[in-house]
């Protein structure tokens, strides 16, 4: 079974922009809530205090899922390996369960830095592989080139964004998708919608919006640091949106709303 979609491991903790002592702090409440997927990257620059505060945490290795992404500056054959074993070091670990490819390389090329991935998994440094922010078209070549599954392609995922075409690819290549950017960074409560389904579940819009993307089939990444957004995000399994709510939520993919734009970081494709 792909490690995602373990009861458990479906609601994720990103750590992204978290340092220090919030970061800790933060961690600490998301085990207290009951999560035990926590995500970080080469890129944020605190998979060491995210692997003291896990250390500290009291839960057993073996209870937990990390995640950490490589960072496309490492794509090198001289660094690539080399900046895995520093982030085992750094998390405290002597592998992760889920190693993926930060963003596609800025040359849009993913072959080479795809089999280095593989390379780290045949190493032992990762229990499964991954990709994020790739396109449908990326994906499919992923498939082709790499050997075994690929856990996921972890992009942003929420109403209001439409991935129709990434969720197809996902059907095609058997990658299946995860979410980072749940609640676009807040702009979802623009939309009253959400307010309104979750008053019908005694739900808050937050929830509403989350459990739409669990009913999807992706698995998904949040991230707060009051504790009772923590409690109320991993707060999800009890209900069940019906099909007309679902598809009142659709309606707002066309909107169009992204957080990553092409060109506001080097290696953002252009997407689908």
């Amino acid at each position: 079974m792909n490690i995602y979609f373990q009861r458990n491991f479906q609601r994720g903790f990103g750590t992204y922009p978290l340092k220090g002592e919030a970061l800790r702090t933060a961690v600490h409440a998301a085990i207290a809530a009951g999560y035990r997927a926590f995500d970080t990257a080469q890129m944020y620059g605190n998979e060491a205090e995210t692997g003291a505060a896990l250390a500290s945490s009291g839960v057993a290795r073996g209870e937990l899922c990390i995640t950490t992404k490589v960072h496309p500056d490492n794509y090198s054959a001289e660094t690539f390996l080399p900046s895995v074993e520093a982030s085992l070091k750094a998390l405290r670990i002597d592998r992760v369960d889920a190693l993926l490819l930060h963003w596609p390389p800025a040359d849009g090329d993913v072959t080479p830095s795809l089999r280095l991935l593989q390379s780290a998994r045949e190493r032992g440094f990762a229990d499964a592989i991954g990709v994020s922010n790739y396109t449908a078209r990326m994906m499919h070549v992923a498939r082709a080139v790499i050997e075994g599954p690929l856990v996921t392609n972890q992009v942003e995922f929420h109403p209001l964004v439409d991935q129709r075409k990434l969720l197809a690819a996902a059907s095609e290549t058997g990658i299946p998708l995860s979410s980072y950017a749940s609640i676009a960074r807040g702009e979802v409560f623009k939309h009253g919608l959400f307010a309104e389904i979750g008053a019908a579940y005694g739900k808050t819009a937050a929830q509403v919006v989350l459990r739409w993307i669990l009913q999807k089939g992706v698995p998904l990444n949040t991230m707060s640091t009051k504790p009772e957004n923590i409690r109320a995000n991993f707060d999800i399994m009890d209900f069940t949106l019906s099909s007309i709510d679902m598809e009142r939520i659709d309606a707002l993919n066309a909107t169009g709303y992204r957080i990553i734009r092409p060109r506001q970081l080097p290696w953002a494709p252009e997407w689908d």
